[in-house]
């Protein structure tokens, strides 16, 4: 079974609710029935 990582900000695709893990454990977060996904970084805009 996945598990959530400490520091990461998980987001719901439906609703846009975020949450950030604070404590190792077992499961995954969930919204709607559905697993929370991972929230990567937003790439820099290229300075020319």
């Amino acid at each position: 079974m996945d598990q959530n990582q400490v520091g990461k900000r998980y987001v719901c695709d439906s609703c846009g609710t975020a949450v950030i893990c604070v404590k190792k454990g077992e499961g995954r977060f969930s919204c709607h029935g559905q697993p929370m996904e991972l929230l990567t970084a937003k790439p820099l805009p290229s300075s020319d």
